[in-house]
Formats: structure tokens, C-alpha cells, sequence
């Protein structure tokens, strides 16, 4: 056998990649949380924290709150850096299925690779992962759960994520993995 590939190699392999990866671990915004070496979330970031981004090893920001609660300076902040930004606005009335798999779908472009993903207080960040974690075939217990752990906290936005997800059957049940 090949010492190189032993488990141990695997091991430090994987801790260099995630070192690699250099989001940080915290930052200046509330309920901020690393979730992978590929995706943080947050609440609102202060305007210093937005300044930061690329420092802080991200490429792409995605903004859920509406226009009238900051995005234009977000997004001037975000681009002058050289980042991309992407806005999908969402509130408990407006949120789609057309705007999760907006989401979904700059969360699987690896180029967009970290990303930073944000509303207000973290609570719409959570309800557009538990549509995707739906969508990735967990139930909708799983997917509510998982949304509240990045965030999702208000029963409207827990019921409209629930509404959300019964516009599509969940990838398990379409046989899809």
C-alpha cells in the first residue's frame, strides 16, 4: 500500500484545505456563523465588516433584505472590493422558490466559492438554507431545523419557507440525491 494515502494523510490533507480556505471564524456582524469552509451567514454586517470581505477570504456576497433596508451601499461596498454581489430580496410574503434556487444556485458555483450570506438578523438566511436543504432531500423537519441553526427564528418566515417548499417535492422523494 501506498503510505502516502493512509488515513493520517486524509486527515492533514483536509485540515490544509480547510486552513486554506481562510474565512474567518467571527465577524463584525450579528449571529454570524461559519457554517462551512465555503459559506458563511450573518445578520446585518457592520459597514466595516463589508469593507473586509475580501480580506476575510470571501469572492461573492449574496443580500436578502429589500432595497429600502441598505442594499445599494452594500452592494457599492461589496463590488469595490472586486467581489461579486448578488442581490435576492426576500420577506415572508415575497419569498419564492424561484429566489432558493437563486441561491442555491451561486451556493454550487465554485467560483462564487466562499460566500458570504446575509439579511438583517439571519433569520431570512435561515429560511432560504432550510428550503435548500429541502430541496437536497432532507424532510421538512430536518430542513426547518437546519434553517434554525443558521439562523431562522420567526414563525413568518419559518411558515413561508413551509409554503416554499410545498411548491416542489423534495429531491428524496423524486428519487434524487
Amino acid at each position: 500500500m501506498n503510505k502516502l494515502l493512509t488515513p493520517a494523510f486524509f486527515v492533514a490533507l483536509g485540515a490544509g484545505l480547510l486552513a486554506g480556505a481562510g474565512i474567518p471564524d467571527t465577524l463584525d456582524a450579528p449571529n454570524y456563523k461559519r457554517l462551512s469552509p465555503s459559506l458563511a451567514v450573518s445578520g446585518k454586517p457592520s459597514k466595516e465588516a463589508l469593507a473586509s470581505l475580501k480580506q476575510a477570504g470571501f469572492r461573492t456576497a449574496i443580500d436578502l433584505r429589500q432595497p429600502a433596508e441598505g442594499v445599494t451601499s452594500a452592494k457599492e461596498s461589496v463590488e469595490a472590493q472586486g467581489l461579486k454581489f448578488v442581490s435576492v430580496p426576500v420577506s415572508p410574503d415575497t419569498f419564492t422558490l424561484e429566489d432558493a434556487k437563486k441561491i442555491e444556485a451561486v451556493l454550487k458555483d465554485q467560483d462564487a466559492a466562499p460566500v458570504f450570506l446575509f439579511c438583517a438578523s439571519s433569520n431570512r438566511v435561515g429560511a432560504a438554507l432550510a428550503v435548500i436543504e429541502y430541496r437536497r432531500g432532507r424532510s421538512k423537519d430536518e430542513a426547518i431545523a437546519e434553517g434554525k441553526k443558521a439562523g431562522l427564528s420567526s414563525s413568518a418566515m419559518e411558515k413561508a419557507a413551509l409554503r416554499v417548499m410545498d411548491q416542489e417535492p423534495a429531491a428524496a422523494a423524486k428519487g434524487v440525491k
